[in-house]
């Protein structure tokens, strides 16, 4: 299995100073965070789009490209590129260039995002949700088969035997499709023979199995092979030397900042005891020392046999040191033996 991490690059106050880095120390944290996932063999780092003041990332392929100048090994994706209110062409063009950037090490991760401000910020009209998402999932992947690219639909003008450059490194570019748990999202995936990312923030992991398994009944039907057809999962969570330790850093940013978002969506507050209960063996929070971190990853290995997980632990601000920490610990400590044991394990799933 691939580890790896991801980030909304969270720009918050600190808890406990009250203070807020400015947007230019976040990005030299996130890029030291990021050379510090490559050096320690971490297998990919995704950097989320947003367009909000808790965040500081809106271009994900900018950021990513000056991480592809620190790094070696590590793949760089966005998590995600909100497709539904970018522009396909643009998109293609910018991880192209990114994948020459870092020698063939870029990936999209598509999404209709979780948050809507990017629609009125770039023209689009919310109405239109689903069918932007069809429509320009469409053109991408066309444009990922195509050097020269005749094309047309509703939301773009038309494209006539256009050529689209750069050509990236990797033919075709991976494209994943992200989803929160919609079932026509993991079927649309399935069908089109796309890995997917599939974010599991809350519940009991287990519940997502029908999903996983719905898209993979969705590629066979289609006449792809689910087993050459990654699932990745995507979760929050923390590691640190010891239990107490994981708690204590990680529940009052984390709390922090899913109570803010909950207030926006109607969710009731979240407690200390609901966090617990998320951090145990069958909740969806990844948190703890590196021992429970690790029987949580082959846990869920054993509900949905997939081929890649992704942490994000800067839900809230944490300081910089302890990220750098939990990114030690999760490379040298959590990934080998993940790695080991899940080789050895049977790669097909039963779901």
């Amino acid at each position: 299995m691939e580890i790896g991490l991801y980030t909304f690059a969270e720009l918050t106050p600190d808890l406990q100073t009250g203070e807020t880095i400015s947007p230019a120390q976040r990005l030299r944290d996130l890029l030291e965070e990021i050379e510090l996932a490559d050096q320690v063999g971490l297998d990919v780092f995704g950097i989320g789009e947003h367009h909000r003041p808790e965040f500081v990332v809106s271009s994900p392929a900018v950021v990513l490209a000056a991480a592809a100048a620190r790094t070696k090994n590590i793949r760089l994706t966005s998590a995600v590129t909100v497709l539904s209110s970018d522009d396909p062409v643009r998109v293609f063009q910018n991880f192209a260039t990114l994948d020459l950037l870092s020698q063939g090490r870029a990936e999209i991760m598509a999404g209709r995002g979780s948050f809507i401000e990017s629609f009125p910020l770039f023209g689009y009209d919310l109405h239109d949700y689903d069918e932007l998402f069809t429509e320009k999932l469409d053109l991408l992947l066309t444009l990922r088969e195509n050097e020269r690219v005749t094309w047309s639909g509703k939301h773009r003008p038309p494209l006539n035997n256009l050529g689209i450059y750069p050509r990236p490194v990797q033919n075709p570019l991976p494209v994943w499709i992200a989803v929160g748990g919609t079932p026509a999202s993991v079927v649309r995936a399935g069908a089109l023979g796309l890995p997917l990312a599939l974010a599991i923030i809350g519940g009991e992991p287990a519940r997502f199995a029908g999903l996983v398994r719905l898209y993979r009944d969705a590629a066979r039907r289609a006449g792809h092979d689910p087993d050459t057809l990654p699932v990745s999962i995507n979760s929050h969570g923390y590691v640190a030397d010891t239990p107490q330790e994981a708690s204590d850093d990680i529940f009052p940013a984390f709390a922090t900042m899913m109570n803010k978002i909950g207030k926006e969506r109607g969710w009731p507050p979240m407690t200390r005891r609901d966090f617990d209960a998320s951090r145990s063996l069958k909740g969806a929070l990844v948190s703890g020392n590196p021992d429970e971190v690790i029987e949580k990853l082959l846990y869920q290995y054993n509900i949905f046999h997939h081929q890649r997980f992704l942490l994000q632990m800067t839900v809230g601000s944490i300081p910089h040191h302890k990220i750098m920490h939990a990114i030690e610990l999760l490379g040298t400590k959590v990934a080998p033996v993940v790695r080991r044991e899940t080789q050895s394990a049977p790669q097909t799933s039963s779901l």
